[in-house]
């Protein structure tokens, strides 16, 4: 994990306020650094660029660029909105964050504010005949970049806020959370608080979920006492002033504080380290296509696609993890039984009457059990859950005879 000031850093550069503040910075400092360079340009230059040019096209500017950042603004609402009822609330994270889309609003804001002041400066006077070919210069720069910015934008419009995309979006999060979060997965231990850590338990003063663990101020504070601290919360966990966060045993109140405010807790979860919650967003976007309003079992099958992939890359990064020296600072496990929870379940449930979306579920499990064959147990017992409940509401034979030839190979006889 990163440190807490690096999660704070990365956490700002995502707010679009942030990325529209500093290219409107820019441009406002363009337009003025034609005054400031005035003196230096030739005059025989400057004179061949009239006034009336940089006039005329920074006028232009200033109207399209105007409706052009009212549009775009308008499409990323309605992407918001549209993720929002059509694919899972919690997706929304993900569009608000996408780098295309900030920079486009935010270049078209800026290239607005560079027009308006360049006109501001024009009519004052303040450039100079010499001021002039600076702005002119800086004008075409600015067109330069609008260009590229707008045949981008169109570009990304065609897939911006999809189900597909947003599929793909979350996948790849739920990768980089698991690699974040330097959590080890454990297939058969069934881990969780421990009552009997030894030590003093660190309790928050917030209620909320944990989003990040500073991991340096950690090994900061269990070097300086010679003692391990044993972290029994994982990014994504709710937690109450009743929950301990960690077990140390120094009863010091600096560094109990420290250790305390080393996890950050928020309103709500976060992508960055917690890749169960990648996983919960899956399903939600599984079982809102499972749901009769949208009736649409191909999106829930690509889900279970995407599932594949992200437990293949868990299980693929779990040997490299097992083998790492363990530290003073000690996190708990990622549980394969948690996992499954927050991604098999709700799938089995909603789409045990679907006959397409049973098989697949029935293939996903037996392809992750093959991949790690010491799973087996545990993804037999998920694999029986979903025949029964797939049994249970498929009154028709020929629907669930395939569902049960599939879990034949895989597990054996029903």
């Amino acid at each position: 994990m990163t440190t807490r000031w690096q999660w704070i850093a990365r956490q700002l550069l995502r707010r679009i306020w942030f990325r529209a503040a500093l290219f409107s910075i820019f441009s406002v400092g363009l337009a003025l650094l034609a005054a400031v360079v005035a003196p230096f340009i030739p005059y025989d230059l400057s004179a061949k660029i009239g006034a009336d040019a940089v006039d005329n096209i920074l006028g232009i500017l200033a109207t399209s660029m105007l409706a052009v950042t009212t549009f775009s603004l308008t499409t990323m609402v309605s992407a918001f909105a549209g993720a929002s009822n059509t694919i899972t609330p919690r997706a929304t994270q993900l569009l608000v964050q996408d780098s295309t889309a900030q920079n486009a609003l935010s270049t078209f804001l800026g290239a607005f504010l560079f027009s308006i002041v360049g006109i501001c400066a024009l009519s004052t006077g303040i450039y100079g005949q010499s001021g002039r070919v600076i702005l002119f210069i800086g004008t075409i720069l600015v067109i330069a970049i609008i260009v590229f910015t707008l045949l981008r934008w169109i570009e990304h419009l065609s897939t911006f806020g999809r189900v597909g995309n947003t599929i793909r979006r979350v996948e790849s999060v739920t990768l980089s959370g698991a690699k974040n979060s330097k959590l080890r997965l454990s297939i058969h231990s069934e881990g969780g608080e421990n009552p009997e850590h030894a030590g003093t338990g660190v309790v928050p003063d917030k209620i909320g979920y944990v989003t990040h663990i500073d991991l340096s101020t950690l090994e900061e504070m269990a070097k300086r006492t010679g003692r391990p601290i044993n972290v029994v919360v994982a990014p994504g966990a709710f937690v109450t002033p009743k929950r301990q966060l960690a077990w140390h045993e120094c009863e010091e109140p600096e560094v109990l504080a420290a250790i305390r405010d080393a996890f950050t807790i928020e309103h709500s979860r976060a992508f960055d380290n917690d890749p169960r919650f990648g996983l919960v967003v899956f399903s939600e976007i599984a079982c809102r296509a499972l749901s009769p309003a949208e009736n649409d079992p191909g999106t829930a099958i690509a889900v279970l696609g995407a599932g594949v992939r992200v437990m293949a890359a868990f299980l693929a990064d779990r040997d490299g993890a097992a083998e790492a020296e363990e530290g003073l600072v000690r996190l708990p496990d990622l549980l394969l039984s948690d996992l499954l929870d927050d991604l098999i379940q709700p799938i089995a449930r909603d789409g045990a009457g679907m006959v397409e979306v049973a098989i697949r579920l029935q293939r996903s499990l037996g392809e992750i059990a093959a991949m790690a064959p010491e799973s087996y147990g545990i993804m037999a017992r998920y694999a029986t859950e979903a025949l029964t409940r797939s049994a249970e509401v498929m009154t028709f034979a020929p629907d669930i005879a395939p569902v049960r030839d599939v879990y034949s190979r895989n597990w054996g006889a029903a």
